[in-house]
């Protein structure tokens, strides 16, 4: 297609995800047509520099022959067969890798297509885990404000982010929300009891509330925890010191599953392969996807511990849940490749010694007074923005949607960064470049930001 039947049909046609498709009366709908190392291009032959890693997803940069040729060899070999009581060598294969990387005795890996799926998959696995331990009235979940964990029924309730939920209401039941970590917004969090100046007592506070809920709705009641090891949604909140080894403890005194979500954050993104190895917790079950296969094929995964597996074999009953495309041999061909090429080019590594580096450059957009904080782990990044830095007043409702939406991403974009701007919770903007880059990308994005915010800071 030439560049205006392409706009004509991805008008008329493509229905793009979470997407206003009423823009596009007026203007030009983005066609990315390849990308190379670090950048994309679109089809006007415009590089920009790939700061969200596609959708936290690529890791190992674009245009990679050894991923893709894993994939064409194994289109060839065997394109595909469910793993529907059957199994084919390279999911066996993965699963076993996945397992050796896991940590504890998460050795039991179930394959999805994607992060929502394996969110979904782990609900699924916590209820008739517990109907088969002989305590059915075990369903309920608990997660985090303002957090994000799929767009599937389930996976959407279990997701703390009211805007996103309203449309398809009424949703699963029996989903409840705690407060997130958010550290720079200690102080509203709590109520005014900790001004975030102390960050282990917040981050011991924080994990109570979970156990203060888990109380109020029942300890025979509640059958699993869903958090992510730095959330994503409203702008890359860490951990406070303490908080995963005190929400390790409540879970295990109320017999509660502990679910860490790892769409985003496993496979090298904080610099180990999986987040909860970063801050030191081992979880009952992991859910993952994207950097699995650093997007060169749709692949997910939840992992379990064995204990998870033992009623079902003690029982001889089968999991009765499953995907067509779990499992694909496709995909499961490109994520041996992709952590492959993570051993080779010591990509975790990579990520831990240029961390400091990549934090200290966004810092250096603290002397703006539109940016209030920088906060995140390895290579994942939020850059709050307030009206005024000395209250952390937020802004307006009017001042998200001219600047953040009406200036902002477009300006962004047009200077040649593909990153996020987003104000589910406060206005962030976010940054999730693939793991090859360096110094050189560090300061670019720097650079861009610096000029498109000291506009943006103008027009508050």
């Amino acid at each position: 297609m030439d560049r205006e039947r392409l706009q004509s049909a991805a008008r008329d046609n493509l229905w793009m995800h979470f997407t206003p498709h009423s823009r596009f009366e007026t203007e030009d709908v983005p066609i990315i047509v390849r990308g190379e190392g670090a950048y994309i291009f679109d089809a006007d032959g415009r590089r920009y520099l790939d700061g969200l890693g596609g959708l936290f997803v690529n890791q190992l940069g674009h245009g990679r022959q050894d991923l893709a040729d894993a994939a064409a060899a194994q289109a060839r070999e065997l394109a595909f067969h469910p793993i529907w009581s059957y199994a084919h060598p390279r999911a066996i294969e993965l699963a076993e890798r996945l397992a050796s990387l896991a940590p504890g005795s998460l050795n039991r890996v179930f394959f999805t297509s994607g992060g929502g799926e394996a969110v979904e998959s782990a609900w699924k696995l916590a209820k008739n885990y517990f109907k088969l331990q002989g305590k059915p009235t075990k369903h309920k979940v608990i997660s985090r404000a303002v957090a994000y964990h799929g767009t599937p029924h389930g996976a959407l309730s279990i997701t703390g982010l009211p805007d996103l939920k309203a449309p398809f209401e009424p949703l699963v039941p029996s989903a409840f929300r705690v407060p997130n970590t958010n550290l720079y917004r200690a102080s509203a969090i709590t109520a005014g009891l900790l001004d975030g100046s102390d960050p282990r007592a917040f981050g011991r506070w924080a994990a109570d509330q979970i156990g203060l809920a888990i109380e109020y709705e029942g300890p025979d009641t509640v059958a699993a925890v869903f958090l992510e090891p730095v959330q994503n949604a409203g702008g890359c909140f860490p951990p406070p010191p303490g908080y995963w080894q005190r929400v390790r403890e409540i879970c295990d005194a109320y017999d509660v599953l502990l679910v860490s979500d790892e769409v985003i954050c496993a496979y090298g993104r904080l610099g180990e392969m999986f987040g909860a190895d970063r801050y030191g917790y081992v979880p009952d079950i992991i859910t993952s996807a994207k950097g699995m296969t650093s997007g060169y094929a749709p692949m997910g995964a939840m992992i379990a511990k064995d204990e998870l597996m033992e009623p079902f074999l003690r029982e001889k009953k089968a999991f009765l849940h499953g995907y067509t495309w779990g499992g694909h041999p496709v995909g499961a061909a490109v994520a041996l490749a992709n952590l492959d090429a993570f051993e080779r080019e010591g990509i975790l590594d990579q990520v831990r010694s240029n961390e400091g580096a990549f934090r200290a450059t966004l810092e250096r957009l603290l002397d703006l007074p539109i940016v209030g904080d920088v906060r995140g782990a390895g290579y994942f990044y939020g850059i709050e923005l307030v009206r005024d830095k000395t209250t952390r007043e937020t802004l307006t409702e009017e001042e998200c949607q001219r600047i953040l939406y009406g200036y902002l991403s477009k300006a962004l974009w047009d200077a040649g960064l593909y990153c996020r701007a987003d104000d589910r919770g406060d206005p962030v903007i976010q940054l999730s470049p693939p793991l090859i880059v360096g110094q050189a990308e560090f300061d670019e994005m720097e650079r861009i930001l610096r000029e498109v915010l000291t506009t943006a800071g103008a027009m508050l």
